[in-house]
C-alpha cells in the first residue's frame, strides 16, 4: 500500500480535503499582518563638524575625508555618506541591524578621537554626533505664517489648536 493510495481510491475525499487546505490558506493568508513600512530601527549616527568660511572643498579635503578614513575602520559599518558645503560637514553612519547603537557610539567617538590630530587647528569645536533614526523623519510638515499676526500669537494658535487638532486624528482615519 502506498501513501497515495487512500486518496486514489476516495477522490471525493481527496477534494474536500484539498479544497478545506485551500479555505485555511486563503483566511490565514488574509489574516496575516502587512506592514508597507515595517518597523526597523537601523543603528545610525550622525557625525556633524562645522568650521565658519570654509568652502565646501575645504571642509571635503580637511575635515570629511580625514574623519571617514578613520571611521571606515569601524566593524559592521554598511554605508556612510557625507555631505560637504560651505562651513559644515556632515557623515551620516549606517550599521548592522545586529550591531548595539551604543558600541557603535563609542567607536564613533574613539575614531573622532583619532581623526583629532589629522583636522585643522582652525576648527573651532571637535565633531560632534548624535544618535538618528531614518524611519523616523517626518511624513508631514506644517508651516504657519500671518500677515496681521505677530509671530508669537501664530505660535500659540499652532501650539493650542492646530496641535490639539492634529493629535485628534485617529490612526486609522489617517491610513485610509
Amino acid at each position: 500500500m502506498s501513501i497515495s493510495e487512500p486518496f486514489v481510491r476516495r477522490p471525493v475525499a481527496t477534494t474536500l480535503l484539498v479544497l478545506g487546505i485551500l479555505i485555511a490558506g486563503i483566511v490565514a493568508f488574509r489574516a496575516l499582518p502587512v506592514s508597507a513600512l515595517p518597523q526597523v530601527d537601523y543603528p545610525t549616527i550622525v557625525v556633524s563638524t562645522f568650521m565658519p568660511g570654509a568652502s565646501g572643498q575645504t571642509m571635503s579635503a580637511t575635515v570629511t575625508t580625514p574623519l571617514e578614513r578613520q571611521f571606515g575602520q569601524m566593524p559592521a559599518l554598511t554605508q556612510m555618506t557625507s555631505v560637504s558645503s560651505f562651513g559644515s560637514s556632515q557623515i551620516t553612519l549606517q550599521f548592522t541591524l545586529e550591531r548595539n547603537i551604543d558600541a557603535a557610539e563609542q567607536d564613533v567617538q574613539a575614531a573622532i578621537n583619532a581623526a583629532a590630530n589629522l583636522l585643522p587647528k582652525t576648527l573651532p569645536t571637535p565633531p560632534s554626533y548624535s544618535k538618528s533614526n531614518p524611519a523616523d523623519t517626518p511624513i508631514l510638515t506644517l508651516s504657519v505664517s500671518s500677515d496681521t499676526l505677530a509671530l508669537s500669537q501664530v505660535d500659540d494658535y499652532a501650539d493650542s489648536i492646530l496641535a490639539q487638532k492634529i493629535s485628534q486624528v485617529s490612526v486609522s482615519a489617517a491610513a485610509a
